[in-house]
């Protein structure tokens, strides 16, 4: 079972496992470079208790044969392993270019690498982890803040079905994290109890601020949740848009 699109988030990888076996492949790649930039193949999904193969549950593999991945600053300089950056890909499954864009082709082909849009880094092993688009990313009060980190903690909450997390426009800090969060069926939740299991997991400055309880989450036809549906709610009429 091929699965891609987006990063699955482990606790829920975990239960799809449990529920059919370690029948899954993750495949990365994009319009731009179609197919598969990086594979999580079906054996890295057989991990017992082993907290490293765990961990790269969280990842989308490593680089397929004839690709290059390198994860850059903002002057396009390789960042170290762990370091987070954007993702950059070389090989023959990179497009030529965007129609009649040639502008929009110079800026995303730089230097001859694809700059995919995607945030994230490599591990030590050349594991690649993507934490989010990069538009999707969370400035408050100066600090970058990564919605995938928020939503991995919010998931591993038994009564949360699924969830999203965005920025919103905050007086003091520019912007604040929300969560959007839709419960199991029959379970209850309570913001508190939200910011509260984040608290517990992560850097206070990451918890949500707010939460929303929805019945469920906007998302386009290949089941991607629609994050600037999410945000306009909030953002509408404001001079400064994200």
């Amino acid at each position: 079972m091929i699965y891609g699109g987006g990063p699955m988030y482990v606790e829920q990888l975990r239960e799809a496992i449990r529920a059919f076996g370690p029948i899954f492949v993750q495949i990365f790649g994009q319009g731009e470079a179609p197919m598969a930039i990086t594979t999580l193949p079906r054996a890295e999904h057989v991990t017992g208790d082993d907290p490293v193969k765990l961990g790269r549950l969280a990842s989308a593999g490593r680089e397929c044969t004839g690709i290059r991945v390198r994860v850059v600053d903002d002057a396009d300089a390789d960042v170290p392993a762990g370091t987070m950056g954007e993702i950059v890909v070389r090989g023959d499954l990179v497009m030529k270019g965007y129609w009649n864009k040639p502008e929009a082709t110079a800026e995303t082909l730089r230097g001859g690498w694809l700059h995919t849009g995607d945030v994230g880094y490599l591990d030590a092993a050349g594991y690649l982890f993507i934490t989010d688009r990069k538009k999707d990313m969370i400035i408050s009060g100066g600090s970058n803040i990564y919605p995938r980190e928020v939503e991995e903690v919010i998931c591993q909450h038994p009564a949360v079905f699924e969830a999203s997390v965005i920025g919103v426009p905050d007086a003091k800090w520019g912007e604040s994290v929300k969560a959007l969060v839709v419960a199991r069926d029959g379970m209850k939740l309570t913001e508190p109890e939200i910011i509260e299991h984040c608290r517990r997991h992560l850097a206070s400055y990451k918890k949500p601020q707010s939460v929303d309880f929805l019945p469920s989450l906007p998302k386009n036809a290949y089941g991607k949740i629609l994050k600037r549906e999410l945000r306009e709610q909030y953002w509408s009429g404001r001079i400064r848009q994200v």
